[in-house]
């Protein structure tokens, strides 16, 4: 059976994982058939946002432990994960995509990738193993993969779009319901929340991302 790693960053779109992205990445690799494995990294979240007021709290939280409220408790600690337990890997977005997984929403183009992220990246690209990317999480994904120069798309900004460029990063506008397809490098990117307006246009983009990977996983 194919499988596919779920790489999550937290729970909740302003300091973790977006809910709504993963969950439904989630939904449409269990009906590809596909075995899924969670993973997150095992670190202190950057900070925790009280998503009713969007302040920052004085709370400490744990990526992988509130990642595991996603994945209802069946989840891996990234460290433990190579690219050969996984035929593909899919990052959903949300601000722990660029707070956590990598500090790309403080630094830029100057970001650094939490070090477990960036060798997973780099292990499934040298793999020939596909990647799907959503959101911000391209960015993160750039940064890791700057030396292989990927085709991207984060949708249309231009400012987060100039900064992938800046990476090493080639950006691809595109629509927030369709994805972006680099064959050289078997990277796929959707917009979803960058730049759609429901979560009906991000379901189309994350279907069409999520056959696309499990296409090029088989």
């Amino acid at each position: 059976m194919t499988k596919i790693g779920v790489l999550l960053s937290g729970c909740g779109v302003f300091d973790g994982s977006e809910i709504h992205e993963a969950v439904l990445t989630l939904l449409s690799l269990d009906r590809a058939g596909v075995k899924i494995i969670c993973m997150a990294p095992d670190m202190e979240q950057h900070h925790v946002i009280n998503h009713l007021t969007q302040e920052i709290t004085d709370e400490k939280r744990n990526a992988l432990v509130e990642s595991a409220r996603i994945a209802r408790g069946e989840i891996r600690d990234i460290k433990d994960v190579k690219s050969s337990d996984i035929d593909g890997l899919i990052l959903p977005g949300g601000s722990g995509a660029a707070k956590n997984l990598s500090d790309f929403a403080f630094k830029g183009p100057d970001a650094s990738v939490h070090p477990e992220v960036k060798r997973l990246l780099n292990e499934m690209v040298k793999s020939g193993k596909p990647v799907g990317a959503i959101c911000i999480a391209p960015a993160t994904l750039t940064r890791a993969l700057s030396n292989i120069n990927p085709e991207v798309t984060i949708g249309s900004d231009e400012s987060t779009a100039s900064a992938i460029e800046a990476m090493g990063g080639q950006h691809k506008v595109c629509e927030a319901d369709m994805i972006h397809v680099d064959l050289k490098n078997k990277i796929v990117t959707t917009p979803a929340y960058m730049l759609a307006q429901g979560i009906k246009e991000v379901a189309e983009g994350i279907q069409k991302l999520v056959d696309k990977v499990v296409e090029l996983a088989k």
